[in-house]
């Protein structure tokens, strides 16, 4: 893999905004909320749970 994307389509800015104290947009990395509490490297465990 060479890095990114590379779109056609400039990206727009915009501002960021504090969620629940998490960064949203703005330029703040992607961030993923799981419903689980188990490792979610442990897949039998995951599923059980799900």
């Amino acid at each position: 893999m060479t890095g990114y994307f590379s779109s056609p389509f400039p990206r727009r800015a915009s501002v960021g905004v504090d969620v629940g104290g998490v960064m949203v947009g703005g330029g703040a990395p992607v961030v993923v909320q799981s419903m689980t509490n188990t490792d979610t490297a442990d897949i039998d465990q995951t599923v059980a749970q799900v």
